[in-house]
């Protein structure tokens, strides 16, 4: 058995396995296409001996035809001998290549859970400001609305809370901030 590749990423090894499998599956298209063409025709009540002599003379007379089948025959089973040493490497990978991996991809989308959350503190302050600006018209408002329509103009100011998202480096947390 070969040797694994310690410098092989788990994405290169399933890039060349879908590679090799492409390869087998147009090598497979091809032959078919080859043979669909040059079926032989058998007769029925024909003896086997008067069956083997029509594939032989068909042999003969297609002898460039069945040479191109024989060499992709020859590299599909070529082909199909290193898929399997290739999934078998897949499937002995050391473990710690598989977690240098998981943390390479627990890394990536920590970045963009990162972005997330910056643009989540970013609204929630632009947020904040409405409000506030929003809570000074009220208070500006509010003696005036209260004498012509007896009822306050807006209330809740007290309750209102825009998400900020903090992390002790770890663990992030949502907390919800009274404007």
């Amino acid at each position: 058995m070969k040797k694994i590749n310690p410098g092989l990423s788990l994405e290169q090894m399933q890039s060349e396995i879908t590679a090799l499998k492409s390869q087998i599956q147009v090598l497979e298209q091809e032959r078919a296409a080859l043979t669909h063409n040059n079926d032989v025709i058998v007769p029925e009540n024909d003896s086997p001996w008067a069956i083997v002599e029509s594939y032989r003379r068909q042999a003969r007379e297609n002898a460039q035809l069945f040479a191109e089948l024989k060499g992709i025959d020859d590299a599909i089973a070529a082909l199909q001998n290193q898929l399997q040493h290739k999934q078998a490497e897949l499937t002995h990978l050391p473990r710690k290549l598989q977690q240098i991996t998981q943390q390479q991809q627990l890394e990536a989308a920590k970045e963009v859970a990162h972005g997330h959350a910056e643009r989540i503190n970013q609204i929630a302050g632009e947020l904040a400001k409405e409000i506030r600006l929003l809570k000074a018209c009220a208070d500006q408002l509010s003696p005036l609305y209260w004498q012509v329509y007896y009822k306050p103009f807006i209330t809740g100011f007290k309750t209102i809370s825009v998400p900020h998202v903090r992390s002790d480096g770890e663990v992030w947390t949502i907390v919800n901030r009274i404007v």
